[in-house]
């Protein structure tokens, strides 16, 4: 059976550049057994890693109006008024700044919501929570819910991928919108009104074809039947937009039914994309 010290082990061994930001995306049952849990894993990155952010995402939030802006790679609602349906759910909910991350996320993103050093930004569908790292998420935006990256990347922040692949990595949706792939808008549950948020990324399920690309960049290592993988995040970005360059249709999934994918495509057949600016913040620590 692993645990923390084999993630301690293993994190050192990366030999990442010394109070350098990470990123983190895990899927723990893919180390296998586990003593200790998400709480080990999480407490072995703290050990190694002064500043952590994790998605935490929180998909029940959203809700389907009945009409919206064309192409936005979405099914609108069917005559019924706004519909109170969500992803992954019978009903949508209100967001509260206390609510847990989506499971669709893993587990440890929500022990690190649950840790009592924690702050999470708010904005009400992508949210991230970290450790030591306030002004990164301070500068998430309703209009730019990926700023927090855009700091990682100014800190020289790496990816860490623990156990997963890059169909999880939330960075190369930074690298999409900063090549200015269009992003679409979504609508969010909050006790105030629903609200619209903007800056919504696309499908992930291709980026899966870049880890060749990137493997000269990645530092691994492997810890029970899971790999631990960093990518340094301004290696990470240029890649991507430079194969966004060469093929602005690069990255697609080639599922037919895939509305964001094929939304995508029918903009770059018509005309190129318009890049966003961005302003405001928005913080709510733990407790």
């Amino acid at each position: 059976m692993i645990g923390f010290y084999d993630f301690v082990a293993a994190f050192r061994k990366l030999a990442l550049p010394p109070k350098a930001p990470v990123i983190a995306h895990a899927s723990l049952s893919a180390f296998g057994k586990v003593q200790g849990g998400a709480d080990a894993l999480l407490g072995s990155l703290l050990v190694v890693y002064n500043t952590i952010i994790m998605p935490a995402f929180t998909y029940k939030t959203m809700v389907t109006p009945e009409v919206g802006p064309e192409n936005n790679g979405m099914t609108y609602g069917a005559g019924q008024g706004t519909s109170l349906r969500s992803v992954g759910s019978d009903q949508a909910t209100f967001f509260k700044r206390n609510m847990p991350v989506d499971r669709l996320m893993g587990v440890l993103p929500e022990a690190l919501r649950r840790h009592p050093g924690a702050a999470r930004s708010t904005h009400p569908i992508l949210s991230f929570v970290g450790i030591h790292a306030d002004p990164i998420l301070e500068s998430q935006t309703i209009a730019d819910p990926l700023m927090p990256i855009e700091r990682l990347l100014e800190r020289g922040g790496w990816v860490l991928l623990l156990g997963v692949g890059h169909e999880v990595n939330t960075s190369i949706h930074y690298a999409e919108r900063k090549s200015g792939r269009n992003q679409f808008i979504r609508w969010a549950l909050t006790p105030k009104r629903i609200l619209a948020c903007p800056g919504f990324p696309g499908c992930s399920d291709g980026f899966g074809v870049l880890a060749a690309g990137l493997e000269p960049l990645t530092r691994m290592q492997q810890v029970g039947s899971g790999l631990i993988q960093a990518i340094p995040l301004d290696g990470l970005v240029d890649l991507v937009c430079k194969r966004l360059q060469v093929d602005p249709f690069a990255l697609l999934c080639d599922r037919s039914y895939c509305e964001r994918c094929e939304a995508v495509r029918k903009r770059l057949d018509t005309h190129p994309v318009d890049v966003p600016t961005f302003e405001g913040s928005m913080i709510e620590r733990r407790g």
